[in-house]
């Protein structure tokens, strides 16, 4: 029997995990999930949307969103989401 070289084992292992890759991305888990009947649904679908805002209440944004642990266009969907009533 004659040993492979290191190239022809790595090539051989390279396609396994392509496939597996392939596979995975292939297959789309939210229907197993959801007829599992364990997890929920956290957030609705939602549209994107444009909207342009001045350089510093990005900054702004960001700085209070960081200390909240959170992005900036959260800490925007927040805000916009508790206070859509008021107008």
């Amino acid at each position: 029997m004659r040993k492979q070289s290191g190239r022809a084992r790595k090539g051989r292992a390279r396609k396994r995990t392509d496939a597996q890759i392939a596979e995975f991305e292939r297959r789309d888990l939210g229907e197993d999930i959801r007829r599992a009947g364990t997890a929920r649904l956290l957030r609705v679908r939602s549209k994107p949307t444009s909207i342009l805002l001045d350089q510093d209440l990005v900054t702004g944004l960001r700085k209070k969103a960081a200390k909240r642990g959170l992005g900036y266009q959260t800490m925007l969907k927040m805000i916009v989401r508790e206070h859509l009533d008021e107008y």
